[in-house]
């Protein structure tokens, strides 16, 4: 069995200080910047990362002719910090703005209100999209796109909890070139989403992007980025699916990999084997790269519980449960939770998008992501990674221990 690494109390000095050492990396590298959210009552936050609140309304707020939202669903509470998002969309609309929301199918069902209400507005058009017909699986996208030049991307959903409830992590991005590249998807997606359109008869644009992108941070070093895309038979450009990518990323690594899902299994939903992921992870650790990976204690009481175990029980490789506290205002479902989505090769690549750890994601619903060479911008995600490693609410899996599930839904 192996044992789990603690850090002492000088160590856990030491990453809080790195934090503050960063505190102008924001600043730094304009074209891409992490953007997070933290929940309440924990230590998980990075004093020179923005939070997503404050970076949606000054997007939304700076917004002069066009708003494009692609979001899994849409959910608010009154006196939550997603009522000033939408009161920023309703502004924007009212000033000319022209406002389009794609939404998905099955949770649209579950969550209409928000959307249906938007869509009653002038300049505000929204439609649902019904990933379902077109492949099988759902729209689980999140971004949005402001005038065509700056974008925003990540794990955060349309939705209060992950504004306060929910570790997400994204990156706002200013780049009118790859940004061209996700305007694509949305147009494609909001042609699919058009009320009768039958997908059989959307033909998929196909383009072969200049990529990669690069952009001078003002040293020696230039940031170099390309997008990647999911599901694979309806992307833009094959070149650039997600799999594929990351797959490279993991192949290419010589040190290290860190990877963090709200969910990881090399099982399928439909109980065909997976292995596209797993054997790249298990072939790194063959060859030397120490492997860490952090998923949502979601995950205990199912089959994943077996797949986790059959990981860490490999040399090289340690895996850890994430167990966010309860808030003691009362139990919120569908929150507590760390979500983020990204892979970080020897701290200086990465991939970083909306995809969790498991085949559908890249094959039947739609996901976008981000692939980053900056060693700067790598080595600060690995201390984002490595405050939740390190910190309180992690604990390595453990073989042969029978993981009782955590409630997370509704409560019955």
């Amino acid at each position: 069995m192996k044992k789990e690494t603690v850090p002492s109390p000088g160590l856990w000095i030491i990453l809080c200080a790195a934090c503050f050492l960063n505190e102008s990396i924001a600043q730094q590298y304009p074209a891409l910047q992490f953007v997070e959210s933290i929940p309440v009552e924990t230590i998980l936050d990075n004093a020179d990362i923005p939070n997503a609140p404050d970076v949606w309304h000054e997007m939304i707020s700076s917004s002069q002719r066009t708003l494009d939202i692609e979001q899994f669903y849409v959910s608010t509470q009154v006196g939550e910090a997603m009522e000033p998002v939408l009161t920023d969309i309703r502004d924007a609309a009212a000033r000319g703005v022209r406002v389009r929301l794609i939404a998905d199918a099955k949770m649209h069902a579950t969550y209409p209100e928000t959307v249906d209400s938007l869509g009653k507005e002038k300049n505000i058009e929204t439609r649902v999209i019904d990933f379902g017909a077109v492949a099988k699986g759902i729209q689980h996208a999140k971004y949005f796109i402001v005038d065509g030049k700056d974008m925003f991307l990540g794990s955060q959903n349309f939705d209060w909890r992950a504004l306060s409830h929910i570790h997400e992590l994204g990156l706002r991005i200013r780049h009118e070139g790859i940004i061209r590249a996700y305007q694509d998807v949305f147009s494609l997606d909001w042609n699919l989403a058009e009320k009768g359109t039958d997908p059989v008869k959307i033909d998929v644009p196909h383009h072969s992007y200049p990529v990669p992108f690069r952009v001078s941070d003002g040293t020696s070093d230039t940031v170099v980025f390309f997008p990647t895309f999911s599901p694979r038979n309806w992307i833009p450009d094959s070149t650039l699916w997600d799999e594929t990518q990351m797959v490279r990323l993991i192949d290419g690594a010589e040190k290290e990999v860190s990877l963090q899902f709200l969910s990881y299994s090399p099982r399928g939903r439909g109980k065909d084997p997976y292995t596209a992921l797993d054997q790249a992870i298990r072939c790194a650790a063959n060859r030397g790269v120490l492997v860490r990976m952090i998923v949502a204690d979601w995950s205990k009481g199912t089959e994943a519980v077996k797949f986790l175990q059959s990981l860490s029980s490999v040399q090289n490789i340690e895996v850890k449960f994430s167990s966010i506290p309860d808030w003691s205002g009362g139990y919120v479902p569908f929150g507590r939770v760390e979500h983020c989505k990204f892979i970080v090769a020897d701290r200086k690549k990465f991939w970083l998008g909306t995809s969790n750890g498991e085949r559908s994601y890249f094959y039947s619903s739609r996901n976008l992501g981000i692939v980053v060479f900056h060693r700067p911008l790598a080595n600060r995600l690995t201390g984002i990674f490595e405050k939740s490693w390190f910190g309180p609410y992690t604990s390595l899996v453990r073989e042969g221990f029978d993981y009782a599930p955590r409630e997370h839904g509704e409560k019955k």
